[in-house]
């Protein structure tokens, strides 16, 4: 297999707090998901007007995350995500990008939120094969550090090949599909953690 393109790893406070952004992060998530979109699709999507979009995608733009897209048709005016995923990184020692991924992360986390919400909400309006695929599960495991590193990363090599602006080879009846992975040091109510 071809070597897979890298997510864009966000290393700057400015493009980080882009990524806090709600309305910003939704249409990059779902430009990524499912491809060139023009703001009227994208405003349909993510639930806001057209032009609210035309002018948070000229901001995503000028960050260098969203770019035009090709329109069939000469009318439209489609935009697409630049780069095939996103790696936030470490946390770092600066508290300005600190305050920056924290935002970011919680951004992204309420987006699963609101994506998983809205799967439940419509699952048994969905045809029986979709219905009945994918997963919710939820794992406790134990684990060094190094483990969990290499586990994320094994996930990571496994689902890459599926992302939307990678696969060459979709086949017919294929639909954008979420996976959200969280993978983190348990935290117990007192604040401490368990061995």
């Amino acid at each position: 297999m071809n070597e897979l393109p890298e997510r864009r790893r966000v290393r700057d406070v400015e493009l980080m707090r882009a990524l806090a952004h709600p309305l910003r992060a939704a249409l990059l998530d779902y430009l990524m998901a499912v491809g060139p979109r023009t703001a009227s699709e994208c405003a349909a999507a993510v639930g806001s007007s057209a032009s609210n979009c035309s002018w948070h995608l000229r901001k995503l733009a000028e960050l260098g995350l969203v770019e035009p897209s090709a329109a069939e048709d000469g009318r439209q005016r489609p935009w697409q995500a630049r780069q095939v995923g996103l790696e936030l990184g470490e946390l770092g020692a600066d508290p300005a990008m600190r305050a920056a991924r924290l935002a970011a992360a919680g951004t992204m986390l309420d987006t699963e939120q609101e994506l998983t919400q809205r799967y439940l909400d419509a699952v048994g309006d969905l045809e029986p094969q979709w219905r009945d695929s994918g997963g919710l599960n939820s794992y406790a495991l134990t684990v060094t550090p190094a483990e969990l590193n290499e586990l994320v990363a094994s996930i990571d090599t496994l689902l890459r090949p599926y992302v939307n602006k990678i696969r060459a080879d979709v086949p017919e009846g294929a639909r954008a599909v979420h996976v959200g992975l969280r993978a983190f040091l348990r935290i117990e109510a007192d604040g401490g953690t368990s061995s």
